[in-house]
């Protein structure tokens, strides 16, 4: 008895807000068409900062999270490609991302191509299709690049022979395809030359002309693959990169003359600091900082074989005149991926393993704060 009341009720309850006009079955009540407009940024200041999303649940649709650290804001969003990796102009108009796309989603023909996205709209300019050979492996930086003086972008391919595809960026074209067979990435130096890592230790350059055209290249002997292995993922000041091995020796290049110049290295370690476990780890587990001119590392204090791309919380700090240590980070989540801005107040950034960002105050060293669910599983965060 007490149902059927309860539904004569609200049947009556409705017949009244039809009556009054309060629920209406025209379809003029119908709302009209939101019109979706695009916001415009500011122009990006040295501290603007783009997390690159792997999103490794779901690789076929990538994006780039862009975010300002000072104020922990987020800004916006590119939506990218199959696992696309990204960098950035030098002139900070542009942020490239070289994409897979296929035809069905996740099937069908695929198209590669080089995108090219307006840094203050997030909106694409224009995009270059590009041979579908575009490395398809955990975005890292160099596997994208660009010329110093950005008329050139930079894309490294394996399939599983490996290459490196260079787009005039004046043109809004493919200038060349250049053959890299044994090495890896490509590692900017200067308005028209780049270097790549090769399998048997050494370091090889490649020199371009003004079309893009391949006109000189050397091959140097680096370091013994047989007996240590080097992190491909380096950083540089300059023209000078600075690589590090899995047990924590740092490897210096010097690529500004005509022939690529190794320094000599030096250990982030002490013996007994070695000798209770103390070695690098992480994905992007360096960074520098040329105006402070310092390195940070992400470090293990329980290195193991085979562990050391796993995240960590300790940061320490190094002067790279010298190769001294001079204070120790830490970040209350793990951090897998750093980079450090380049200006003279700079940041250090960590991506976190939760998809946050960490953020210190390079001259006090102190962490200033972290940026929760921002991205998914941010591989990178790049800066100007």
């Amino acid at each position: 008895m007490r149902t059927q009341t309860m539904h004569s009720s609200k049947k009556l309850a409705f017949s009244l807000l039809l009556a009054t006009g309060l629920i209406s079955t025209s379809v003029n009540a119908e709302l009209p068409v939101e019109e979706v407009g695009t916001t415009t940024l500011s122009a990006p200041d040295d501290h603007r900062s783009y997390m690159v999303d792997f999103e490794f649940n779901n690789m076929v649709s990538t994006r780039v999270v862009v975010v300002d650290p000072d104020k922990k804001k987020y800004l916006g969003m590119i939506p990218t490609g199959h696992a696309a990796p990204a960098a950035l102009s030098h002139n900070r108009k542009t942020v490239y991302t070289a994409d897979i796309f296929f035809s069905r989603y996740v099937r069908g023909e695929r198209t590669d191509v080089l995108t090219a996205w307006d840094s203050r709209t997030l909106s694409p300019e224009w995009e270059v299709k590009i041979p579908t050979k575009r490395s398809f492996s955990l975005t890292e930086r160099f596997a994208l690049s660009t010329s110093a003086d950005d008329k050139f972008v930079y894309i490294y391919n394996f399939t599983p022979s490996t290459s490196v595809t260079i787009v005039d960026t004046e043109k809004q074209a493919v200038a060349s395809e250049l053959a890299i067979p044994g090495c890896i990435l490509n590692y900017p130096i200067g308005d028209r030359q780049f270097a790549s890592l090769c399998g048997d230790g050494s370091i090889q350059v490649i020199t371009l002309d003004s079309a893009g055209q391949e006109i000189g290249r050397s091959v140097t002997e680096f370091f013994d693959p047989d007996q240590e292995r080097l992190v491909e993922r380096a950083t540089h000041v300059g023209k000078t990169y600075y690589f590090v091995t899995t047990e924590g020796d740092v490897v210096p290049l010097d690529l500004s003359g005509g022939t690529p110049e190794v320094l000599p290295r030096w250990s982030l370690t002490t013996e007994e600091q070695r000798a209770e476990g103390w070695a690098p780890g992480g994905w992007q587990l360096i960074a520098a900082a040329p105006e402070l001119n310092r390195m940070y590392v992400l470090m293990h204090p329980d290195h193991k074989p085979h562990k050391w791309e796993d995240p960590s919380t300790i940061i320490w700090e190094f002067d790279l005149k010298n190769g001294k240590k001079l204070r120790t980070l830490e970040s209350p989540n793990l951090i897998w991926s750093l980079s450090a801005t380049s200006d003279d107040d700079p940041l250090l950034l960590g991506t976190n393993i939760e998809g946050g960002l960490e953020i210190f105050d390079l001259g006090s060293g102190q962490h200033t704060g972290t940026m929760e669910g921002v991205t998914k599983t941010p591989t990178l965060v790049l800066n100007h």
